[in-house]
């Protein structure tokens, strides 16, 4: 089979720029936190790495991209990878399977990875890695099956998800809402609270994932095409007006604006256009990003209220930011953008869209939040979830992994 050379490179590329993200994410939760807890956070971004890509080799990227069980689950046939050369709803595919299996994995890679931020400085990590594997099998893979799969229960109702809004934010954000729940808060919160302990540390890792959500988005529309290049430009505005729109609420509440909320405010804006990179143009990409950046500055804010200890806002930026791209999708669609695409409300076309999008919005909201939840509950009852009172006062990264970021223990 002839396979286009071109968008094969455009691929590749950009599935090593979206695994490029996941020690960017390392870094800028790293930088957020004390310093005795550095290296546990990085370690567990490392350790989702290694067990995400086993898994997605042994069955993974079947269950989520094979012919499916009643749209809910999809079968073994893919298993290995092997027999890659029918995928179901990709014959049209312009570039070898594998080249897609592989962007496909770094996006299961970086959600479990994103997952980490929001039980910072108390979660043990081999509970972490008990968790982040129950959690694949039982969460992401069905979802993945559900939005990207066109055999998918959503996929066939004309769900629209360009790069993953329900996949990866909503999933990776609620997830972590269902985590923390089972975890607890960190011990004197919100009394004590740490604050971050290198905000450069933090800027180099937003820089990373800045850098490779290009790849995240527009590489997930396969091609190096005219879908592609508004994917880029889409992103690249959302990040700048989700930027100015958390600086705005700073300046708004506090008379000050800090490098780390308009680091924040970039990553809304882009978990925001994430799925409608490839289906809405740059003006309504430009409003995506404002309204992301004010929600999740202002949801971040009330966290206090709803007594949540989401330690690196997971669950304010990645969630939240995930509900309002997925939704605001239904109004600002346009198939001029993309012919595979629908128009939405503001473009002619109904409630239809909106109201899909709500409905994925709430179902994976959901499942992913009760799901994870009792994944936590239920390694709490065995193994244990959380450090001891000891470890978490004198630092994970001493106490689990026997080294220190900077040479000492402070």
């Amino acid at each position: 089979m002839h396979y286009n050379s071109g968008d094969t490179a455009w691929l590749l590329i950009s599935a090593a720029l979206v695994l490029f993200m996941t020690p960017g994410v390392a870094f800028f939760y790293g930088g957020m936190i004390r310093s005795k807890n550095v290296l546990a956070i990085i370690m567990q971004s490392l350790a989702a790495m290694a067990i995400i890509t086993v898994l997605w080799i042994i069955f993974g990227f079947s269950i989520s991209f094979s012919s499916s069980f009643s749209s809910l689950f999809g079968n073994l046939k893919f298993l290995g990878l092997e027999h890659l050369n029918n995928i179901p709803g990709f014959k049209g595919l312009n570039v070898p399977p594998l080249a897609f299996v592989s962007f496909q994995l770094m996006f299961a890679i970086i959600t479990a990875a994103l997952i980490s931020g929001a039980t910072a400085e108390r979660l043990k990590f081999s509970a972490f890695c008990v968790f982040i594997t129950v959690w694949f099998i039982l969460v992401y893979t069905p979802i993945a099956h559900w939005s990207f799969s066109p055999e998918g229960w959503l996929a066939k109702r004309s769900l629209l998800d360009f790069a993953g809004g329900t996949v990866v934010e909503i999933c990776s954000g609620f997830s972590a809402l269902g985590l923390l729940l089972a975890v607890g808060p960190r011990r004197n919160w919100p009394k004590n609270l740490a604050r971050p302990h290198s905000v450069p540390l933090s800027a180099i890792g937003a820089a990373i994932i800045w850098f490779g959500w290009f790849g995240f988005n527009a590489g997930s529309g396969i091609d190096a095409n005219s879908v592609a290049a508004f994917a880029f430009i889409n992103t690249q505005a959302a990040a700048a007006a989700g930027l100015i729109g958390w600086l705005l609420v700073e300046k708004t509440k506090d008379s000050t604006t800090t490098v780390l909320g308009a680091l924040s405010g970039a990553v809304a804006g882009m978990v925001a256009i994430t799925p409608c990179a490839g289906f809405v143009s740059p003006i309504p990409s430009l409003i995506i990003g404002l309204i992301a950046g004010i929600g999740c500055a202002l949801f971040v804010r009330a966290k206090f209220k709803f007594g949540l200890d989401d330690s690196l806002d997971v669950l304010g930026v990645h969630g939240i930011g995930g509900v309002i791209g997925t939704v605001l999708l239904g109004l600002f669609a346009e198939s001029a953008v993309n012919s595979a695409g629908h128009n939405g409300l503001f473009f002619s076309g109904g409630l239809h869209q909106l109201g899909i999008q709500v409905l994925a919005t709430v179902v994976c909201a959901a499942y992913s939040c009760i799901l994870s939840y009792l994944i936590g509950m239920a390694i709490k009852k065995t193994m244990g979830l959380r450090v001891d009172q000891e470890v978490e006062y004198q630092g994970l990264d001493l106490a689990m992994h026997g080294e220190a970021a900077y040479g000492d223990d402070n």
